[in-house]
């Protein structure tokens, strides 16, 4: 069992249709560590007052615009004066950013996407993941889950890689999907789910000293999978 007082973290960044956000679900079990994607939304809305659409519309998987700063103008009880108020994308960024790393300095966990590997990157027991795949296993794996048509799945795959993409490289200062942003990069048209959950545990277990591969895990888990 992971030792809590050295906490370790695993983040994993994802095409959209790449089964990332599924990998997440497998190690949280196997490893009985929580895993953390849209929960974070949640999160920063209950801690912060502010509504949690506020939060949906500067997310990952949205448009972003950065030219210019883009502003969001809502009733805020982030002040709790229930006035007006201005807060930019960046200022949202900070709010989830401070959430993931009270999160990783509390215990282990996973986290699905939203820059957390940049933000924990000074983390001393950090693994970063992220996970790929074939576009026609992308546009196979939408058609199911979401479920829709073969050109559509692939605009929304493209679609969703550029957001990505868009986000991560402006917070981050890196490049989203390259090998060199990661300490893993693994391909889930070559190996099948189990078969990835298995292997990053295994590199858990050697990296971190942990024994935690096939616990119950009591993190609840979302049925957004493709993600």
């Amino acid at each position: 069992m992971e030792n809590n007082h050295h906490p370790y973290i695993i983040t994993i960044g994802r095409q959209l249709g790449s089964g990332g956000k599924q990998l997440g679900e497998l190690l949280s079990r196997q490893l009985a560590i929580p895993c953390y994607d849209r929960e974070l939304i949640l999160i920063a809305s209950r801690e912060s007052g502010l509504c949690r659409d506020v939060f949906e519309r500067a997310d990952e998987k949205n448009s972003y615009s950065f030219s210019g700063g883009s502003m969001f103008s809502f009733r805020s009880g982030f002040f709790g004066d229930g006035t007006y108020n201005c807060l930019g994308n960046e200022s949202l960024f900070k709010i989830q950013s401070d959430i993931i790393r009270r999160l990783a300095e509390e215990k282990s966990c996973i986290f699905v996407g939203r820059c957390a590997d940049y933000i924990l990157r000074e983390h001393p027991r950090l693994l970063r993941i992220f996970v790929s795949a074939s576009m026609t296993d992308r546009v196979r794996r939408l058609a199911t889950d979401m479920p829709l048509a073969g050109k559509a799945a692939r605009t929304l795959a493209e679609q969703a890689d550029r957001k990505r993409a868009d986000y991560y490289n402006y917070y981050s200062n890196k490049t989203w999907g390259a090998a060199t942003s990661y300490d893993i990069c693994l391909n889930s048209s070559l190996l099948g789910m189990d078969e990835m959950a298995a292997f990053v545990s295994h590199v858990v277990s050697l990296k971190f000293g942990t024994e935690g591969a096939g616990q119950a895990s009591t993190a609840p888990v979302s049925p957004d999978s493709a993600k």
